[in-house]
């Protein structure tokens, strides 16, 4: 990987990431074809009833999400452990945890920022209050970041495993039970017009210990799976 002067090997990554995504398309859109293609068997299935589809809205869009951010998280370390370049990332002398966190926020980029554009057509589709549409779009922007980083260290521990996609599907599940309680809450306080501080309080926690901890976590797991 070659640099410019300015150009840092965090923003290098980022860019290059970027572009291995936008040459998978397909790939890469399995999560928002996923989560779109939920949220309207929902609202079909659901019935007429509009008042029972408001009120389970929160939580089949939450968990749409969720689901679906698991489906692109096996390509995070997939390719590089497959060509090599996460053993040269072991060898360059450069921070381990500073490239893991480049990758992750690449992924985040091309798969949680589409996810977030797609959810105000998914509201509307579920029959949200007007009211829980800024909190909603809040809750996912504290929410998707969280999706990558905390992906991201379990996908550092599975890649190269036969079977990881599912492995790892199964050990993300339990860690996004509290962030599916409170942003789920957050939703549902709002069309009731209670306070929804307390659950952005606990998201906005949330995405700090995860930043924090995350990269460091991904990048020790890494150097397990390598064996260096």
């Amino acid at each position: 990987m070659t640099l410019s002067g300015r150009e840092s090997l965090f923003l290098a990554i980022v860019k290059r990431d970027i572009l291995l995504l936008s040459r998978r398309r397909m790939e890469a859109a399995n999560g928002i074809v996923f989560f779109l293609l939920v949220a309207t068997l929902f609202a079909v299935a659901a019935g007429p009833g509009r008042d029972e589809l408001r009120r389970l809205a929160p939580a089949a869009l939450w968990v749409a999400a969720l689901l679906s951010s698991t489906l692109t998280l096996d390509m995070l370390f997939r390719d590089d452990y497959e060509d090599g370049c996460l053993e040269q990332f072991l060898v360059s002398g450069r921070a381990l945890s500073g490239i893991v966190a480049a990758k992750m926020l690449a992924h985040c980029l091309c798969t949680g920022v589409p996810l977030l554009l797609s959810a105000l057509p998914v509201a509307l589709l579920l029959s949200l209050e007007p009211a829980s549409l800024p909190p909603l779009l809040l809750a996912l922007a504290l929410g998707v970041p969280i999706f990558s980083l905390l992906g991201g260290a379990l996908a550092a521990l599975t890649v190269g495993l036969r079977n990881g996609a599912v492995l790892l599907s199964l050990l993300l599940l339990p860690l996004y039970v509290p962030l599916l309680i409170f942003a789920t809450g957050a939703t549902r306080n709002a069309a009731r017009g209670l306070s929804i501080e307390a659950e952005i309080y606990f998201l906005a926690g949330l995405l700090l210990l995860a930043l924090t901890l995350s990269p460091l976590t991904a990048a020790a797991a890494l150097r397990l799976r390598m064996g260096s």
